[in-house]
């Protein structure tokens, strides 16, 4: 039984980097749910590497830092929906995030301005621009996800300047899902993972001790995995979800309630 209804259906997924990313998990459910993926990628070199990844899947070059290049990718992938005969979009992933930590950490105060609009160019703004752009490809009823973090209220000195882009994300759902309600029901949402192993998570200062940190605070004493925040994702892009709208979805293995764990506080506290 095809529970969440995704097979035969069409889907974009903004963002695939590698293997371990969290948009090559989600594509890699919906195609085993017998979906039809498009994916867009950054660059000539990365369509090269996730084209050997995703060998069903069509692959298309966007920057997403250049609006002509996101008015391309939707000529591109409307001709290739008219040639598989797909119809229009039942949902699209935006996980796309960027930020410059070339120069290491610094004090939130310090932030340079050209670093924080071009994270919020590529982190935030691409995603209004990108529905913008594929709001007659998407289907009345599709379902629009991105990818956020499980709180932007917790000043994480190494995150720096994102978690108040990550905000302004959260804050586009409603914003979006208003606009599109004015002639669809088409739906915004986010996932909100805590911390995952990827290589963009990698890129972090300091983010492997955190994530050292968040394995000890999860309830169940083991870190979330990419497949978790992908399932979420996969299951908010189906009309099973279709009550669900301008929601950011905390995936975090309940670490938020658990920062005063007794094993955490007895090694701090600890001679």
């Amino acid at each position: 039984m095809d529970y969440l209804t995704i097979s035969g259906k069409c889907y974009v997924v903004f963002g695939v980097a590698n293997k371990k990313s969290i948009g090559a998990a989600i594509a890699s459910i919906l195609l085993d749910q017998g979906a039809a993926v498009y994916l867009v990628v950054r660059s000539e070199q990365r369509r090269h590497s996730v084209s050997r990844l995703f060998p069903q899947c069509p692959v298309f070059i966007c920057d997403v830092e250049d609006e002509q290049q996101i008015e391309r990718v939707a000529r591109e992938i409307e001709l290739r929906l008219q040639s598989d005969e797909m119809g229009s979009l039942a949902g699209l992933v935006h996980s796309i995030a960027f930020a410059n930590y070339g120069e290491g950490v610094k004090p939130f105060h310090e932030t340079r301005k050209a670093d924080f609009l071009q994270a919020v160019d590529i982190s935030c703004f691409s995603l209004i621009a990108i529905a913008n752009r594929f709001s007659k490809l998407l289907s009345p009823a599709a379902s629009v996800v991105t990818i956020s973090i499980s709180t932007t209220r917790m000043a994480a000195s190494n995150y720096g300047y994102m978690a108040p882009i990550k905000a302004a994300l959260d804050s586009s759902l409603c914003f979006l899902a208003k606009s599109f309600s004015e002639f669809s029901e088409i739906r915004f949402n986010a996932v909100a993972p805590s911390l995952l192993k990827t290589s963009a998570s990698a890129g972090i200062p300091g983010y492997i001790d955190s994530y050292l940190f968040a394995e000890k605070a999860v309830l169940r004493k083991r870190p979330l995995a990419t497949r978790e925040a992908a399932d979420t994702a996969v299951f908010l892009l189906s009309q099973r979800s279709s009550g669900i709208n301008c929601q950011t979805i905390v995936v975090d293995g309940g670490m938020s309630v658990n920062y005063f764990d007794r094993e955490i506080v007895t090694r701090t506290v600890a001679p």
